[in-house]
């Protein structure tokens, strides 16, 4: 438990404040929560103190055997059997002695396999990372559109009450102050399934935390983090991820494997002394066993644990070529999000609300129709919400490359 306790210390002092409800709480308040709780981590660091207690039975001794024997006892015939004269009592102990260097060989395979589950609790910890990250964005988006949303919303109800009460003067037609509350109807709806959406990915927020509470939360502004991370060379890439040092360590443990059963071939001989009393005489009694290796030389283990070394040395360039992959595509993905961000997104922004601006001055003072206007707020919203889908998503990119870097 001690690898999994020292990987959570931190943790436990890094979100004293998450769950309070009117604190705005960051992609690394969340991370550090999902490494305090999670279950998984637990039943990971179980295993790990599992695994340490089968390490110290692979380095245990066989035990020596104590064998009491008596022979030659009858209760009938003549003349008649006298027990401490006639009869064969042994009394001796037997000690099987490993060679080959057993024990050293199955402790190194027990070192590899420890060591394999620890960089298995970190990939389960990187795991966790990248997917309360990515989590954490998509929440915080949903919830940011969702605002967007009931922001226009609430500039719609005043759109709304300005027609009535210019059709309550007679200055418009009620045609038109329908065709407003049409819009905010419709913009309404969009608000509600917005607000759905937004407590499905809150709630997958907290369940990728694994807590078992989904309290109300509110999230930390993307537009205020301009920092992406830093584009890593490969080979430092593969000196971070935690895939590469499993595969080697899956090969490190296949080799340990293979050692081992190469000295199980070898034959492990029994010695035998103790005491013999036969015929009113005690006597020395020994022997030795030697098992003859004519059928079973454990061919079949060894030849199985070297296929196991050429398929984890495969299985090293496989992670090593997965990893180019996946970096990138992470970085071709976060480059073109963040072109389109400044280059696109922001500028389409800025003239929609130019234009509604203008359109909306146009239309109090008479010079614009309803229609006209509206088209406006419509593009508008639509702006604002594509920048809004691409500043998030740009943060999800982050986390992507991140997290393919092996740097989150």
């Amino acid at each position: 438990m001690s690898f999994f306790t020292r990987s959570c210390a931190s943790a436990a002092l890094a979100v004293p404040f998450l769950f309070a409800q009117t604190k705005i709480f960051t992609q690394s308040d969340a991370i550090a929560a999902a490494l305090q709780n999670n279950p998984h981590l637990t039943a990971g660091g179980a295993r790990i103190e599992a695994l340490i207690g089968l390490r110290k039975q692979a380095g245990a001794a066989p035990n020596p055997r104590l064998t009491l024997q008596s022979e030659n006892t009858r209760f009938y015939g003549s003349p008649a059997f006298v027990y401490p004269r006639d009869g064969d009592t042994l009394a001796y102990l037997g000690q099987t002695f490993e060679t080959g260097g057993k024990r050293e060989r199955r402790v190194d395979l027990a070192n590899e396999t420890v060591r394999r589950s620890e960089i298995e609790l970190r990939l389960v910890r990187q795991q966790i990372t990248a997917r309360v990250g990515a989590a954490y964005w998509a929440a915080a988006g949903a919830a940011r559109y969702r605002d967007l949303l009931n922001e226009e919303l609430a500039r719609f109800e005043r759109v709304v009450q300005y027609q009535r009460d210019r059709v309550r003067e007679g200055a418009s037609a009620e045609l038109d102050l329908l065709r407003v509350q049409v819009e905010r109807d419709r913009m309404a709806s969009s608000a509600n399934t917005a607000a759905q959406e937004a407590e499905r990915t809150r709630i997958n927020l907290f369940r990728e935390m694994g807590t078992d509470a989904f309290p109300a939360a509110e999230f930390v502004d993307p537009a205020a983090i301009s920092a992406v991370p830093e584009i890593l060379p490969l080979e430092q890439v593969f000196e971070k991820r935690v895939e590469i040092a499993l595969s080697q360590t899956e090969s490190e443990q296949a080799q340990a494997n293979l050692r081992l059963q190469q000295a199980n071939a070898k034959v492990d001989p029994e010695a035998t002394v103790g005491l013999k009393r036969t015929g009113g005489f005690n006597t020395l009694y020994a022997s030795v066993q030697i098992p003859l290796p004519v059928r079973n030389k454990n061919q079949g283990q060894i030849e199985a644990a070297t296929a196991e070394i050429r398929a984890a040395s495969a299985q090293v360039d496989i992670s090593r070529r997965l990893i180019r992959a996946e970096v990138e595509l992470a970085t071709r993905d976060l480059e073109a999000k963040q072109r389109a961000l400044t280059t696109t997104m922001i500028p389409m922004r800025d003239r929609a609300d130019e234009v509604y601006g203008v359109a909306e001055r146009a239309y109090r003072e008479g010079g614009l129709d309803i229609v006209r206007m509206l088209d406006a707020e419509r593009v508008r919203l639509e702006a604002h919400a594509a920048y809004t889908r691409a500043l998030y998503e740009l943060r999800q990119a982050a986390v992507a490359l991140a997290t393919a870097q092996g740097s989150l």
